[in-house]
């Protein structure tokens, strides 16, 4: 996996992300810092690729299960260090997952094998956060 990131120098505190997939991310800084608030910060976009990690690990669990599962949504909520280096120091997530006639249990489990055996994201920022997760189960 690789990543180039390029500073725009013209555009405050901007940064151009070029993937190895071949996208592009931009990201920018607060205006107190030098940027222009024109896109995500990017402890912003390092939390979206958490939550975008697990809940792929869900859905993914759900289907393999052969559940009927049709809508997932993590709500982040991160904590950070107060000093430099400004690590996340707790991270909950609240997976809210719809489908027809999904048992609670078994998206509880999907999360569960999410947060300790197939998201790779989120075991980083274990490293740091202590993570809690909730689940809430909604009828399609």
């Amino acid at each position: 996996m690789e990543c180039t990131v390029h500073w725009v120098a013209d555009a405050g505190m901007a940064m151009l992300a070029e993937t190895g997939s071949g996208h592009v991310i931009t990201m920018d800084g607060a205006p107190e810092g030098g940027g222009r608030n024109l896109a995500p910060r990017p402890m912003e976009t390092l939390l979206a690729g958490a939550g975008g990690c697990t809940a792929y690990d869900v859905v993914l669990i759900l289907k393999r299960g052969r559940h009927e599962v049709s809508g997932c949504q993590v709500k982040l909520q991160a904590q950070r260090a107060e000093t430099d280096p400004k690590v996340f120091t707790a991270l909950n997530m609240h997976f809210i997952v719809s489908g027809r006639g999904l048992p609670v249990a078994a998206v509880e489990r999907a999360v569960a094998l999410s947060h300790e055996k197939y998201c790779s994201a989120t075991a980083m920022i274990g490293h740091t956060a202590q993570i809690t997760t909730s689940v809430e189960v909604r009828e399609a």
